[in-house]
């Protein structure tokens, strides 16, 4: 019982301009679904399109309608109920040929099942007229005659099959208003089902942003770490010029222990070894100064290695963030693609 699917392809909508009844104006912004549509109960055909929650073509076939061929992959017909002409370009023209010849089909099935209705009309007309002359000719005879009794009792069974028929009527009136009903829960249906789609938009949307977010900070987090590698350079370069110092440290040992070892060994020149003590003072000095540019190296060192200590524990933080993020995404498009799937 009701619309059953017999035939579905893809094709852009479009529409005769009313106004000119030249010009082609477009119903659909891209190829949307297109079927062909059998009602058991009514013994009809329709082709119905719909684009999100507004119906474009609902054209019920009729014997006389023509599908015509206007270029390798558009196609018309006019339908004079709706009062206007329908075309669809299709994306091959194989597809354009399956639609035309399904067309055809369905048409010549239209056609016998309007030839079909019209027999059971002159049929059920036949039967009444017949039943009201075999009523005036029991008036008239008064059952005179055997034929007479016949004549009334075919016509009592043509009665009975008019109340049956009659009854038939009702009942299909009854089916055509449940076919409403549901028709307009159907359509209650694909409203909700827009409004879901546009929900999901939403929301896929929220995420598309969410992700530009998410790229924008990973691009952030790429130049600390190459912030982070400059800091590593500096701190090798660091480590150089410490090993540097402390080899001309050494060197300024080595030379303050020959000076104090000729201080000992040449008591008796003073001269000499006033000249030493002050040499040996300045060294003492610039020793010093060395181990002063040591320490403070040696504190750069410790400072940079605790912020690259930190960036690391902040990259790494970030990182199961993103994680988290890009696994809630995945499980969007999977939802996603669940939806598009049952629709």
């Amino acid at each position: 019982m009701g619309e059953q699917p017999i035939f579905t392809t893809r094709a852009h909508v479009f529409q005769i301009d009313p106004n000119t009844k030249k010009n082609w104006m477009p119903a659909s912004k891209q190829a949307v679904t297109v079927s062909y549509f059998y009602d058991v109960t009514r013994n009809s055909y329709r082709i119905i399109s719909v684009d999100g929650a507004k119906v474009i073509i609902n054209s019920t076939i009729t014997p006389n309608m023509t599908f015509t061929k206007t270029s390798q992959k558009f196609g018309q017909w006019a339908d004079s109920r709706a009062n206007t002409v329908f075309g669809l370009g299709f994306s091959s023209e194989q597809q354009l040929t399956k639609f035309a010849e399904k067309f055809q089909e369905v048409k010549e099935a239209a056609k016998i099942a309007k030839d079909k209705t019209q027999e059971k009309i002159e049929t059920s007309s036949d039967h009444s007229q017949a039943s009201s002359v075999n009523g005036t000719d029991d008036e008239k005879a008064s059952h005179t005659s055997p034929a007479n009794t016949h004549l009334k009792s075919e016509n009592d069974k043509l009665k009975i099959a008019l109340t049956q028929s009659a009854a038939n009527v009702k009942k299909w009136e009854i089916e055509l208003q449940t076919l409403r009903e549901s028709n307009a829960r159907l359509t209650t249906a694909l409203q909700e089902s827009a409004a879901s789609v546009e929900q999901w938009k939403r929301q896929f949307s929220i995420c598309r942003d969410e992700n530009d977010r998410l790229r924008n900070k990973i691009d952030e987090l790429e130049e600390q770490c190459s912030e982070i590698n400059r800091e590593k350079e500096k701190n090798t370069q660091l480590k150089r010029r410490i090993e540097e110092l402390e080899a001309e440290l050494r060197e300024k040992e080595t030379e303050l222990k020959d000076l104090r070892k000729q201080s000992e060994i040449i008591p008796q020149l003073m001269s000499e070894c006033e000249y030493v003590s002050e040499k040996l003072e300045a060294a003492e000095r610039d020793n010093q100064n060395l181990e002063d540019k040591v320490r403070s190296l040696k504190t750069d060192i410790e400072e940079s290695k605790y912020r690259q200590r930190h960036l690391k524990v902040e990259l790494k933080s970030f990182l199961e963030v993103l994680d988290g993020k890009i696994d809630d995404l995945h499980d969007f498009r999977r939802g996603l693609s669940k939806l598009g799937t049952d629709n």
